[in-house]
């Protein structure tokens, strides 16, 4: 039976925007990208699972939104590319939350190694996190999503977002070349899933970010520092936009609130590049 998202045009700006009773959970949330997108979803309303490999960021990331607005957050444990992992995960929302409304694959790896020292292990791993972690949280997701009270206002529906990247449009730095097939990877799944997963009323959306400063990219740069110019690789993409300044994890942050809110209720399958121009 075909599920139809709401018409939302007799709602206010404020009604629209606002997540007052979603259910959301984040992936890689205990810092950078996806601990500013936690913080926003749950300013706007909802009640999040904050979920992350390292459990103690995962922790301390769900402290600070409940000091925020106690009792929204709860921190969870995820790996993933392990499908019994984001399972206990979505399993944990549904019973701590209540249900499951929102859902954003935020978590993912870049090592810089040039095409021709990868070995298959590495590109692997990171085909693992960046492409198989999306598909393993937006089929998890999806399958509650459907279920009567799952989500959704009627029984039924949701957001699903993917943290795409620029690189999911066009090469970039010398030694990503997994990662940048991996985020091409992913938003020909945005617009898959999309597809499929429309008669249940879940919209599928992808927001691709340029490189911001974040403890992850910092953390990359410093892994191979002793390649001065692998190091220079990753950082040199961290410039100074069209747009006059670079990019912080909350303007990131932003765009994934719109795609999880009413504001974006007609839209499914498209990837929003959030990128301040770099790909024109």
């Amino acid at each position: 039976m075909q599920v139809s998202v709401p018409d939302v045009s007799s709602r206010s700006l404020a009604e629209l925007i606002s997540l007052s009773g979603r259910r959301a959970v984040v992936t890689g949330a205990g810092r950078g990208l996806g601990r500013a997108i936690a913080r926003r979803l749950a300013e706007a309303g909802a009640d999040v699972l904050v979920a992350d490999i390292e459990s103690e960021l995962a922790v301390t990331a769900a402290e600070g939104l409940n000091a925020l607005r106690p009792g929204c957050a709860v921190a969870a444990h995820m790996d993933v590319s392990d499908a019994g992992s984001v399972i206990a995960a979505a399993d944990l929302a549904v019973r701590e939350l209540g249900g499951l409304d929102i859902w954003v694959n935020n978590a993912g790896i870049f090592p810089s190694v040039p095409a021709l020292e990868m070995s298959d292990t590495a590109w692997d791993e990171v085909f693992a996190v960046n492409t198989r972690g999306v598909f393993l949280g937006s089929r998890e997701a999806a399958r509650r999503m459907r279920e009567p009270g799952g989500g959704g206002e009627a029984g039924g529906g949701g957001v699903i977002v993917n943290v795409v990247s620029t690189a999911g449009f066009r090469g970039t730095a010398p030694g990503l070349a997994a990662y940048v097939g991996s985020k091409h990877a992913a938003r020909g799944i945005t617009r898959q899933l999309a597809l499929e997963f429309a008669p249940f009323g879940i919209r599928v959306l992808g927001v691709a970010p340029t490189y911001v400063p974040t403890e992850g990219n910092m953390a990359a740069a410093t892994a191979v520092a002793g390649d001065p110019a692998a190091a220079g690789d990753i950082v040199s993409v961290m410039r100074p936009s069209r747009l006059g300044r670079l990019g912080v994890p909350d303007d990131i942050a932003r765009v994934v609130l719109f795609c999880a809110s009413d504001l974006s209720a007609f839209m499914t399958g498209s990837t929003l590049l959030t990128d301040a121009g770099e790909t024109i």
